[in-house]
């Protein structure tokens, strides 16, 4: 793997195919923004020779980022795919998002990859959210290395960051995380500090020198090799630990000089299965090179040490039903079974579907099942229709190059998928099934919008529903209290884009408004009303009155209404009128215009007209019984609370209970969850966690996560509600 000497040609200027799995890797680059990612793609496609020059393509556009959203805000915001090809094995690379509001596209890269590459600038270090994404990958057994980037910057420190990849990773084992290589460094600068123009493999003791622009290879100098002996020696302690030989730490300690091919091998298990993660260093090549620093040492591990799809464990799957199905093994002439990890739309095209395959063959123009999960609560709908597959391609750049088949362990892009969504299965029409989703994270962060114009509302609906298929991390609301269209997202970056989609990508043109709190109203004492409707104008009038009494319930009654009239004062045949009457009123609030709650309602006396009187009368005079009751008691406005749950780590608890506090929460419990993590939970007023999504993560430095869920409405403090009230009568 990354110990040969040899290079491997790319495949310059089409499309890489691979007729097994075998000859496929799949391996998504992890690390948080700004940690060099993309940069390392197109040096890795320049390396391959998939680029002419360091990242553009044909039309000379970006290999990698190139929505015009990423340009214009200048970082990565969704899932990229990038295929190479080196030495006859097609490597889909797949390029995430760092930034925290993007989880969800890293998710979905996590999902269509059988191996992780973790990028971690020296210039910064191992960021919390590395962290909290290691530890996923490692609890799913799914094979990782780590890759050090900017070891330009000045203050950079290969030995230091490799250690502190060791201490932050390796958890319990930190020998399982160990550099393959060492830099070689140059002359220092003026600045004091010394480039690094070469790397010295461990195990082969060979110089590889990127000084001229091109690897070579020599053999190291009598001054350069004891630079690498007690790296060497941690390093094949560490591999024959994690090898399956027994007896080989014996023959190592006995002296006895194990062969290279050995250790490779070993390294290749080790790295495979997840026991080992060796550390590589990469940096881009200069202005005219093909090759950057560590390029070729990426792709000899990739290819090498990476498992291939087969050793991948496929989800579970059942038929759309429920009913159990046997596992799915990666076989092209299996059952099919795909998987849409990716929605996109293309002005040209449409809708395109980037799906992983993890069983069977598809075929362009055939006619497959697609299952959807029923994301009802984040406004996707559930569906199992056939479809017609239309072209299929492999993205590059902005480019798509046709294929004329996808196979097991492939990634490919299906366009004119028109009901297909992100997690969505695709499978045969006449043997349908539902595949097993990933865990999204839940969007919290809300905001309300409105159309801009009358022409945008018209677009509106059907532009929310397809930016809501694209990304199930966006939850789509029509509030029923507030009446308010509300978009739940997962921070500010993601509102933004979702809001600029709308706007280039769908033509609508929308405005944020304050996000409104459903609160609730009740009354603060007993009280009677009595609700008088009498008119006459010719013909029928209209005659009713009533007398109620009105008490509070404890909190989740909701409405009673009990029937105490004696004598017939009300005939029978209206008191379902009355009741009626007090219930439609009750929705439309009392005094701030909230729904009314927790009150028994008891009807006690009223009259009636043998002629005037009718249903629609005694609803009316049911409405202004209750209404006058309002006018003579304190109305009590109630708040939403939830039950918070927040997942930080132990060095933020402190300040997160405090934090609560701060918000009318009450902490009611904290517990460990694994190793340096606390669950704190409390129950909070919903008004104050409105943009706890953004708070928590500038709290705990992006690494604590929030769950809430409704508990109950409880009584707004009275200075508050009054501020409230107030508030809401100058806005109107």
């Amino acid at each position: 793997m990354s110990e040969k000497s040899s290079t491997h040609p790319g495949a310059a200027g089409r499309a890489s195919t691979a007729d097994q799995p075998t000859a496929l890797r799949n391996v998504v680059l992890v690390g948080h923004s700004g940690s060099g990612k993309t940069t390392l793609v197109e040096a890795l496609a320049l390396a391959s020779g998939a680029v002419n020059r360091a990242g553009r393509v044909e039309d000379g556009g970006c290999l990698s980022d190139h929505d015009e959203i990423e340009h214009r805000q200048q970082r990565s915001v969704q899932l990229s795919l990038v295929p190479v090809d080196w030495g006859g094995v097609k490597i889909n690379i797949l390029d995430t998002p760092g930034y925290a509001d993007f989880v969800g596209e890293l998710r979905a890269g996590l999902r269509a990859a059988d191996a992780a590459l973790f990028v971690v600038s020296a210039a910064d270090g191992v960021a919390g959210a590395t962290r909290m994404v290691w530890d996923e990958c490692a609890a799913v057994g799914m094979p990782r290395a780590l890759v050090i980037t900017h070891l330009e910057a000045s203050r950079a420190d290969f030995d230091e960051m490799t250690e502190r990849c060791r201490t932050s990773l390796g958890g319990e084992d930190p020998d399982s995380v160990l550099p393959l290589y060492l830099p070689l460094y140059g002359t220092p600068g003026a600045d004091g500090h010394s480039p690094v123009h070469g790397l010295i493999g461990l195990l082969s003791q060979r110089v590889f020198d990127y000084s001229s622009g091109e690897r070579t290879e020599r053999a190291p100098t009598a001054d350069e090799l004891p630079l690498i002996e007690a790296a060497r020696n941690r390093l094949i302690e560490g591999i024959i630990a994690e090898s399956e030989d027994e007896s080989l730490m014996d023959r190592y300690l006995g002296g006895e000089e194990i062969d290279i091919k050995t250790l490779i091998g070993d390294l290749e298990t080790a790295v495979a299965r997840g026991a080992f993660h060796p550390v590589l260093a990469a940096a881009p090549a200069a202005d005219g090179s093909k090759q950057g620093l560590g390029t070729v040492e990426l792709l000899e591990l990739i290819t090498g040490g990476f498992p291939t799809p087969v050793e991948r464990e496929a989800p579970a799957v059942t038929t759309p039903d429920g009913a159990p199905r046997p596992a799915l093994s990666c076989d092209p002439e299996g059952p099919l079974a795909a998987e849409v990890v990716k929605t996109s739309s293309d002005p040209y095209v449409g809708r395109i579907s980037l799906v992983r395959l993890f069983s069977g063959t598809l075929r362009p123009d055939e006619t497959v099942h697609v299952s959807g999960h029923g994301l009802q609560d984040r406004g996707h709908e559930d569906h199992d229709v056939d479809e017609r597959v239309g072209a299929l391609s492999t993205p590059f750049g902005k480019q798509q190059r046709p294929l004329s088949k996808a196979i097991a362990g492939d990634l490919a892009c299906v366009a004119k998928l028109t009901r297909a969504e992100t997690g969505d299965t695709l499978s045969a029409k006449d043997d349908p099934l539902l595949m097993e989703p990933w865990t999204m994270p839940d969007p919290l962060l809300p905001v309300a919008i409105q159309a801009h114009s009358k022409a945008d509302e018209d677009k509106l609906s059907q532009g929310l529903a397809r930016l809501v298929a694209e990304d199930p991390t966006m939850c789509l609301e029509h509030n029923q209290d507030t009446h308010q269209v509300v978009l739940w997202c997962l921070g500010e970056a993601h509102v933004d884009v979702a809001l600029e989609r709308l706007r280039t990508r769908y033509g609508v043109q929308v405005d944020t408004v304050a996000h409104k709190v459903p609160l609730r109203e009740t009354f603060g004492a007993p009280a009677a009303g009595r609700g008088r409707h009498v008119k006459q104008s010719g013909g029928h009038g209209q005659f009713a009155i009533c007398e109620i009494e009105v008490e509070p319930l404890p909190g989740g009654s909701g409405i009673e209404f009990v029937d105490k009239v004696v004598g017939g004062a009300v005939p029978r045949q209206f008191i379902p009128s009355v009741e009626k009457g007090v219930r439609a009123q009750a929705a439309r609030g009392v005094a701030a215009g909230h729904p009314l709650v927790d009150i028994r309602v008891t009807l006690l006396d009223g009259k009636a007209h043998s002629v005037d009187s009718s249903d629609a009368a005694f609803q009316t005079a049911g409405a202004l019984a209750l209404r006058e009751a309002a006018g003579e008691v304190r109305i009590d406005l109630l708040e939403p609370v939830s039950e918070v749950s927040v997942m930080v780590p132990d060095d933020f608890v402190g300040q997160v209970m405090s934090d609560l506090s701060g918000r009318r929460g009450r902490v009611v419990g904290t517990e460990q969850s694994g190793a340096g993590r606390t669950v704190v939970r409390a129950e909070v007023p919903e008004i104050e966690i409105d943009r706890y999504a953004v708070d928590l993560r500038s709290l705990s430095h992006g690494t604590g996560r929030f769950s809430r869920v409704h508990l109950r409405h409880e009584p707004m403090p009275p200075q508050l509600a009054d501020k409230w009230r107030e508030e809401a009568e100058n806005g109107a």
